[in-house]
């Protein structure tokens, strides 16, 4: 995905995610869920180091798990990995992690430094 400049709304960004879900998961079945780990980062976010707002990430995974639930069950759609990428940090991620369907970070920039990388990574609730 080409990475845009402004943040759209939630609700267009699960209708993208949403589109993209169903054309990059085709064929996969119920079973193989327990091997996709799913990551969602804003394309706005990529590369500028800015974080989004935890309760737009929240209604973002949330829309992710929705559908899940509709094509593979709730039960599928519980037990799947959502994570989010996209600038995090030591000092955003109790937040992020703070968030229903959020299920972990796919931590980006700030793994290169070994210090805020061990903070993120040892980050408890």
């Amino acid at each position: 995905m080409t990475p845009c400049r402004d943040p759209p709304p939630p609700s267009l960004s699960v209708t993208v995610v949403r589109i993209e879900l169903a054309k990059d998961l085709k064929g996969v079945t119920k079973e193989e869920l327990k091997n996709i780990v799913i990551a969602y980062e804003p394309c706005w976010a990529i590369g500028t180091g800015l974080t989004c707002d935890p309760a737009t990430a929240q209604k973002v995974h949330k829309g992710i798990r929705l559908w899940f639930a509709g094509k593979y069950g709730f039960e599928a759609a519980e037990q799947i990995q959502i994570q989010y990428g996209g600038s995090v940090t030591p000092e955003t991620v109790g937040e992020l992690m703070k968030m229903s369907d959020i299920d972990g970070c796919l931590v980006g920039g700030a793994s290169l430094d070994g210090e805020k990388f061990a903070k993120i990574i040892n980050y408890d609730q």
